[in-house]
This record gives structure tokens, C-alpha cells and sequence, in this order.
């Protein structure tokens, strides 16, 4: 490992283990006024009235006619309102806001309330929706001719179903409006998303919107478009009301109502000539649910990765987000890659399966290589190390003495398997985002004293930016690392960096700050402030990106990740049981190697829990089940007693000493390996996630286990 990758203590580590950091809900409450949301209890209907009860002296009640400007929150398109206007699309359409001193004077204003409504026929199953939100697709190569002189073709469909981000704090915002100066704090992950969409619903420029993010305990993409959603609505009350208003969810609030991973169904068929797939028709369904969000990038990233990291020649690849009345779906780690990478895994097992063919030398054999065409005619510019990551994962995991035993086990009540995959994970945002829409900026500032500060808008959720960032500009300024000065983003002082999503943080923002630190190193001038901006440029060596036609590099650089877990399985009960988890991840240079560890073994339990144990639906209404921790149950530490990582690093020359992405990649090829254990413990193929206990004991009892 290079130097930086040396761990030291995270910056944050001490207020948090101590329960000193201050998140939003502990700050105190005078003169600030508890906000709730009066919901839609109907998955789709007009409304025809809402009668309020007359209000105590300092409660007020907010809903569309109180938007002095847009009813409609800047995501990616406008679709969402603030406040439903005319119909509601989803049991908890937000359609008011109670504010007021008391909170359990503000829950009998609430539930005093009546609405009104005319029912309408609700939309639950993407698969009969006729909406279409985004539909995007991409041809290479023969596709026709592949089929046609294929020796065998293998249809499969396969299903994916909603994930809950789980992160330890719920959405929590206040909001208050200072003369002609609207001020934002609260739990946030992107907090120019949060400024843009504000100023926009408020009818004001972004500059009288100041945003400031509060501790965040957790995001994982749950809070790179809530946050803007919820934002909006506090403003627009706090406005009407004349005082500051904070809006902190509870966690059955938070979980039946906020973004979700997008369900999926998508349909493999795969050609093979000589023992090899030559090509692949995919057709991928996301739910994206009642309105658009970030279905636009999360189902672009989705179709680009359909065929995983594998070298079809041919390739036919539709996607489609449909629109159900369901909760919105919306970011989480992976962004629409963990779905069809499952997919993907899952059909190159089976058909090794049918042809006697161990799956994972079945997949090696079809690993994308370095120069390789990409599935959208990029190329794949540096090392694609996956074969190499595979040898180490099966030496650490002794994958094929066990694979081989397991063939050969009893029919005892216990049974057990083990499985492997890969899967990458593009840097940055796709295609030319990074240039044409984020077109992130980042400054140090030096004080008199010689301490420097960083100045981005990179948002701190546990997962260490400011111990990364602040690691870049202490090495190239020679300085320790106490004379480095980060604190959590404010839109008044910071430039704007872009989000903190899409795995870009350290790739992206991170090489903005070593450039900048060079240049102040080389200007530095003692006793005086001085400040240096560095802004984004892309390589001109990256193939242009065709969003019409989806054609060219859809990333500059890949991180890559072979996974291999371990399973066994009560056939008796259908529990499962995990002996052994293998992860090998290939990131770059790591930053921070204890950060990177981290980061590399949470996403692989995200993955876990993925896989087999986060369970969630809608009934018969279209209203969310699992509201709570005791019906909806996420993996700890209990449930992979036995994990291991290794990384091994390929350096990526724009990237800080070579680092690239990494907060994305663990959790995308787990469930794939999962469930390939599960397989070979139970003697079925299985062709969806989350498999549950019940899953198991059903495909043993038809196995024959």
C-alpha cells in the first residue's frame, strides 16, 4: 500500500463514540415549531375537500396554495409536488403540514382533519402500468445472427424486490425564513440539491437559500433526494408561519413513506455457441413507483451493467422505469446496478450449470479483459484485474476443495454451499455528467495561522470523506493533519463540489483537492489568507457519451469486486446460515485503508441482507408492510461471523495517487454469490431476491433435500 493509505483515526471518531456529535433532533426547541404531514390514506384519488378544525393561536396548517413558487420539487424533472394538488398517487402523498408549539396539540389538529376523496383505480403492478417514465436501450454487434446460429438458448426472469436504506438517523430538516434569507439545516446528503430545489418552490434566487448539513447519521443514498423533497415543504411552512419549523420523521414514518431500492423484473435471453454466451436480449422493469425522483439515472446505470462484467459480443438491452401508485423509489448504494448485476450472476450460473460446467470458471472464462469493448462500444481503458481478484478470493475462501465436497455431501439434514461472483462499479456520474451538469468546483483557504481549510460541499455520513479529504491536503502540503480545518458543508461558504453520490467523492472531488494543494504549496506566502479553486475537467481520452443512442464510455474507470460466500442450510426449517464471507475489491489506492475496510465490509452485509433477509412489500392497498425493525430485519454482525476482505489496487492515474471509487462497489455483486451458495446447498435454481427461509424449505422439499 502507498503512504496515504496508512489509517489514521477518523476525524469524527471521537465526538461520535463519545455521543457528543449534535444531529439535528438534539438541537433545542425554543421558539421552533413541530411540523407533521397530513397523508394521503389512498393509493390514487382526486380530492374533493379537506375540511380543517379551527386552529389554536400559533398553530398553522400549510398545503399547495401556501408554494409562493413552483409546487413542484426540482429532482431530476418537476412531477413531484410538494404538496398534492387535485389527486394524491400513493398512500402517503404528503397533502399538508400541521406546525405549532405542541407536538401532541399538532397530532389532534392532524388527526382532526378530513379529506375528501373520489377513488381511482390504483396502478400496483409495474407490469400493467402503462406509464412510462424513461425508456432507454442500446444494440451491439449480431444480435440476430448470434441466436440464430446459437447450439442453445436460455430464457430465464428474474426478480428483484425493495431494500430500506436502514441508516441509524430518519430524515429530520428545519427550516427558517429570515427577511429575504430562507436557511436549511438538517440530516443531508447533497446540500446544493437541497438549495436548487428550495429556491425554486419558494420562487426566490439560490442565493437567498442557505443550506447548512446538521451530523448525519447515515444516508446510503436515502438522503440525495429526500432531503430536497422534505426541504421544500418545511420552507413553505415556516414561511406561512412566520417561525422556524423542524420536521424529524419517525422510523415507521421514514420507513413507509421514503425512497426505497426499485423493485425490478427483467427478462435474460442468452445465446451459446462452442461453450460460450455469444449474446443476450435483456429487458430490464424498474418500479419506480407514484413519481420520477432519480429513476432517470438509477435505471441508465442499471441498463448499462446488464451483462455484468462479462464480454458478450452481441447485446440487444431495453430498461424501463414504470410508474405505479407505490412509494417513490428513489438513490441507494449501487444505484440500479445491484439488480441487473444480480440478474446477470444468476444467468451465467445457470447455463454453466446445464452445460457441467462450474460456475465460477464458467465466469472467468468470460471476464471483460483491458481494451475490451464495453456493452455501450466504450472501452475498458485500464486493467480489468478480476481474474487475478478471483485467484486470491479462492485461495482465501478454499473455494474449490469445498465446492467440489459439497457436490459429494449426504442428504443429512443439513446441507451446504458456496458460491462466487463479480461485478464493477463506474466512477463518477454517467456519461458527460460530471462534465456538463455537475461541473463540481473544490477550494482550500489558508489563514494567517497556517492552517488550511477545505471547502467543498462533500457531506460527511460515516463514511469518512473528511478523513480522506483532509489525508490528500496534509500530504501534499507537508502539514499535520491537525492543521487541516473540514467542517460539515454550508452552501454560504462552500463551493459547490457536487453530491456526495455515485462513488465520485475521492475520484472526482478528492483530485480537485490534491491539484489545489499543489498550486497552494507552490503560492504559499506566510502570514497571509490566501484561497485556490481547482474545477472538474474530463479526460480527453474518454469516448463521448451518447445519451440518444447510449453509446461510448459510460465511466472513465471501473472499481471492481469479486465476492464468495459460504452458506449452509437447514432443510428442515429452511434457515440459513452464513459460515464464511470473501470479498476482494479493487478500489485503487486506498485513501485510508481502515476507511476502505469499512466501507468494503458494510456493503458486503447491505449485500447479505440483500440477498436473503430484507423483506418488503406493498399489500393489496399499495401500502408499505414492513414499517418497523421487528418486521423488517437487516443482517449485524451476528449473522457473518466470518468475514474476510482483501483489496488489491490498479491504479487510476486521474484519481488521487491513483485512488478511484469505492463506497458503491461492495454491495453490487453479493447477492449473486449468495445465492449461487444457496444453490448448490439446496439443489435448485432460484431466480429472485430476497430469498427468504420459507424460499429454502419449498425448493428443498422439491429438490428432494
Amino acid at each position: 500500500m502507498a503512504d496515504i493509505s496508512k489509517p489514521v483515526v477518523k476525524l469524527d471518531h471521537s465526538s461520535k463514540v463519545r455521543g457528543q456529535a449534535v444531529y439535528l433532533a438534539d438541537h433545542p426547541m425554543d421558539g421552533v415549531l413541530v411540523g407533521k404531514t397530513l397523508r394521503s390514506d389512498r393509493a390514487r384519488a382526486k380530492i374533493l375537500s379537506v375540511a380543517v378544525p379551527a386552529l389554536p393561536v400559533g398553530y398553522v396548517v400549510a398545503d399547495w396554495r401556501d408554494v409562493p413558487g413552483r409546487n413542484g420539487v426540482c429532482i431530476i424533472d418537476y412531477d413531484m409536488p410538494v404538496f398534492a394538488e387535485g389527486t394524491v398517487e400513493f398512500i402517503g402523498d404528503p397533502i399538508a403540514i400541521v406546525a405549532g408549539p405542541d407536538e401532541g396539540e399538532v397530532l389532534r389538529i392532524l388527526e382532526e382533519i378530513r379529506v375528501e376523496y373520489e377513488e381511482l383505480e390504483p396502478v400496483l403492478d409495474m407490469e400493467q402500468s402503462e406509464t412510462e417514465f424513461y425508456n432507454f436501450g442500446y444494440e451491439k454487434g449480431e444480435v440476430d445472427r448470434a441466436f440464430h446460429e446459437a447450439d442453445r438458448v436460455y430464457e430465464e426472469v428474474l426478480e428483484t424486490g425493495y431494500q430500506e436504506h436502514g441508516y441509524l438517523e430518519t430524515n429530520a430538516i428545519q427550516a427558517v425564513v429570515e427577511g429575504e434569507k430562507i436557511r436549511i439545516r438538517g440530516s443531508i446528503q447533497c446540500p446544493y440539491y437541497v438549495q436548487k430545489a428550495v429556491a425554486e418552490v419558494m420562487g426566490v434566487p439560490a442565493e437567498q437559500v442557505q443550506v447548512v448539513q446538521d451530523v448525519t447519521g447515515g444516508g446510503f443514498g436515502g438522503k440525495e433526494d429526500y432531503p430536497s423533497i422534505l426541504a421544500s415543504r418545511a420552507a413553505v411552512v415556516a414561511r406561512k408561519a412566520g417561525k422556524p419549523v423542524r420536521l424529524v420523521y419517525d422510523r415507521r414514518e421514514d420507513m413507509a413513506y421514503t425512497a426505497k431500492r426499485h423493485p425490478t423484473k427483467s427478462r435474460y435471453r442468452a445465446a451459446v455457441k462452442d461453450g460460450r454466451v455469444t449474446a443476450m436480449e435483456i429487458d430490464v422493469l424498474y418500479n419506480a413507483g407514484a413519481y420520477k425522483t432519480l429513476s432517470m439515472v438509477v435505471l441508465q446505470r442499471g441498463t448499462i451493467c446488464a451483462n455484468g462484467v462479462y464480454n458478450i459480443p452481441n447485446l440487444c438491452v431495453r430498461g424501463r422505469a414504470m410508474k405505479t401508485n407505490t412509494v417513490p423509489c428513489g438513490a441507494f448504494r449501487g444505484f440500479g446496478a445491484p439488480q441487473t448485476f444480480f440478474a446477470a450472476e444468476m444467468v451465467m450460473a445457470h447455463i454453466a450449470k446445464d452445460l457441467g460446467i462450474d460456475p465460477l470458471a464458467f465466469k472467468v472464462a468470460h471476464l471483460a479483459k483491458q481494451g475490451d469493448e464495453t456493452s455501450t462500444k466504450g472501452k475498458y481503458h485500464f486493467p480489468v484485474p478480476l481474474q487475478a481478484m478471483s485467484e486470491k478470493l479462492v485461495e482465501a475462501s478454499g473455494y474449490w476443495e469445498k465446492r467440489k465436497r459439497y457436490v459429494n455431501q449426504s442428504k443429512g439434514r443439513y446441507r451446504r454451499g458456496i458460491g462466487c461472483s463479480f461485478s464493477y462499479h463506474g466512477a463518477g456520474f454517467t456519461g458527460t455528467g460530471e462534465r456538463d451538469k455537475i461541473k463540481a468546483k473544490a477550494a482550500l483557504e489558508k489563514r494567517p495561522d497556517g492552517r488550511v481549510e477545505i471547502l467543498t460541499a462533500g457531506a460527511e455520513m460515516g463514511q469518512g470523506i473528511f478523513t480522506t479529504f483532509a489525508k490528500i491536503v496534509a500530504k501534499e502540503l507537508d502539514l499535520p493533519l491537525d492543521r487541516i480545518i473540514i467542517t460539515l458543508p454550508d452552501t454560504d461558504r462552500v463551493p459547490d463540489s457536487g453530491p456526495t453520490v455515485a462513488s465520485r467523492s475521492i475520484v472526482v472531488v478528492g483530485e480537485l483537492l490534491r491539484r489545489a494543494a499543489i498550486r497552494l504549496k507552490e503560492e504559499w506566502r506566510e502570514g497571509e489568507c490566501q484561497r485556490v479553486e481547482e474545477h472538474f475537467q474530463q479526460p480527453d481520452w474518454q469516448i463521448p457519451f451518447d445519451y440518444a443512442t447510449f453509446q461510448g464510455d459510460p465511466y472513465p474507470t471501473y472499481s471492481w469486486g469479486a465476492h464468495c460466500v459460504e452458506v449452509e442450510i437447514d432443510t428442515y426449517t429452511g434457515e440459513q446460515k452464513v459460515l464464511g464471507a470473501w470479498g476482494c475489491y479493487d478500489v485503487g489506492t486506498p485513501i485510508d485503508e481502515t476507511v476502505v475496510i469499512g466501507q468494503m465490509e458494510g456493503g458486503f452485509m447491505q449485500g447479505i441482507g440483500y440477498a436473503h433477509m430484507e423483506q418488503m412489500n406493498y399489500d393489496h392497498r399499495g401500502r408499505i408492510r414492513s414499517v418497523s425493525y421487528s418486521d423488517y430485519t437487516m443482517p449485524t454482525a451476528m449473522d457473518v461471523p466470518k468475514l474476510e476482505i482483501l483489496l488489491h489496487v490498479e491504479k487510476y492515474p486521474e484519481g488521487p495517487y491513483g485512488a478511484k471509487g469505492a463506497g458503491e462497489l461492495p454491495i453490487v455483486g453479493v447477492p449473486g454469490a449468495y445465492v449461487n451458495a444457496l444453490e448448490q446447498a439446496v439443489g435448485a435454481n432460484f431466480c429472485h431476491i430476497p430469498v427468504t427461509m420459507e424460499d429454502t424449505l419449498q425448493a428443498g422439499e422439491g429438490a428432494g433435500a
